[in-house]
């Protein structure tokens, strides 16, 4: 990869050309299919990139389940799509054991889950016991059946939605699972122009997407994330951020709990997916800014009395940007490395410690 130049966005604006073409090529694919959205695919795109996986949240008829769909197909690899109902078991995504009478044996038989895109339509139908059942998928990428322990295939993604507009037969996701996301997406109600279009386009002969990428391929723009590059100062302004919910949380406050370390190294890897999309070999504090919603809000635990007033978590991280200063940082200092270094990676002010690839404190 050919990283940003120091000396500025105009001396090489879309970081590796080849990479920027492709990205702005599968983006565009899927925007022939959704019709507006635009925050949406550009925040799933961003997971795909971070390996991280992602909650849509928006009321019935708004795109969710199409734009999972149509961005698996111009991803490539294997989809499937898991519709989740109150009477699911486990073993209906992980997989079970089978008994071969021929064989006088058992046999392994995967489930469905075992893809590169895997959709969790409407999660929040199911029970605890089958959304836990997606933990060691999400978290191990692995699925364990009867003592066989079977990788899931790269890359790998977990796209869910849920419906927010109902409270019959929904099982709310609890908060450990809720962390798993790296992002949680509101998907808005189209406006009068997009459904105008949504009309049009749709109603008649919907358009295909396309594939654009390949599994290959798609690895290789994940590792070039992982090299685009973060100064300390941007580092510093998303811990600064996760850190002041903490500090928010405590008796009498609004929020019970804030978010914890996994919330910072998920905001700074989705910050390098989003810098990556957006054309630079580095991370601007605008990046950390516009993902603190996605990254941050889902992870909040808000006490009984903020819920009792109908605060949302979002209200939150809008309080928490709004005291925390970003750093006046140019373009150009941001994409200076010190002397020394020819990889794209963190500059951390701590020593000695390498985790994925990134060095510093920020991973």
């Amino acid at each position: 990869m050919t990283t940003a130049d120091p000396r500025g966005d105009s001396a090489n604006p879309r970081g590796d050309t080849t990479d920027g073409k492709l990205l702005e090529e599968a983006l565009f694919e899927v925007k022939r299919v959704i019709v507006g959205q635009d925050r949406m695919v550009e925040r799933m795109f961003t997971a795909v990139l971070a390996r991280g996986h992602c909650l849509l949240q928006g009321v019935p008829g708004v795109a969710k389940t199409l734009a999972a769909k149509t961005l698996a197909q111009v991803a490539g690899g294997r989809f499937a799509r898991l519709q989740f109902t109150p009477d699911l078991v486990p073993s209906d995504i992980t997989g079970t054991r089978i008994y071969r009478p021929s064989q006088e044996a058992f046999s392994v038989e995967p489930g469905p889950v075992v893809a590169n895109f895997v959709l969790a339509d409407e999660i929040n139908r199911a029970p605890a016991k089958v959304q836990s059942a997606l933990l060691e998928v999400m978290g191990e990428h692995q699925v364990s059946i009867g003592g066989t322990t079977i990788p899931v295939p790269q890359p790998f993604l977990v796209l869910a939605t849920q419906n927010p507009i109902e409270s019959e037969g929904v099982y709310q996701l609890p908060e450990a699972q809720r962390d798993r996301f790296l992002l949680k997406v509101d998907v808005a109600v189209p406006s009068e122009s997009e459904e105008l279009a949504i009309l049009y386009r749709m109603s008649v002969d919907p358009p295909r997407a396309r594939p654009v990428l390949t599994p290959e391929r798609l690895i290789a723009l994940q590792r070039t994330a992982d090299e685009v590059f973060v100064h300390h100062a941007v580092a510093e302004y998303a811990v600064r951020l996760v850190v002041s919910t903490r500090e928010l949380a405590g008796p009498g406050s609004r929020l019970a709990h804030g978010a914890g370390p996994r919330a910072t190294l998920g905001l700074v890897a989705a910050a390098r997916a989003l810098a990556l999309l957006r054309g630079r070999g580095y991370v601007l504090p605008e990046d950390v800014h516009d993902l603190a919603h996605e990254v941050v809000a889902h992870r909040l635990v808000l006490s009984f009395d903020a819920l009792a007033d109908g605060i949302s978590g979002a209200e939150i991280v809008d309080e928490v940007l709004a005291a925390v200063e970003q750093p006046r940082i140019t373009p150009r200092q941001a994409a200076t490395r010190p002397e020394g270094r020819t990889e794209a990676r963190t500059e951390g002010r701590a020593e000695g410690r390498t985790e994925g690839g990134t060095e510093g404190e920020a991973a």
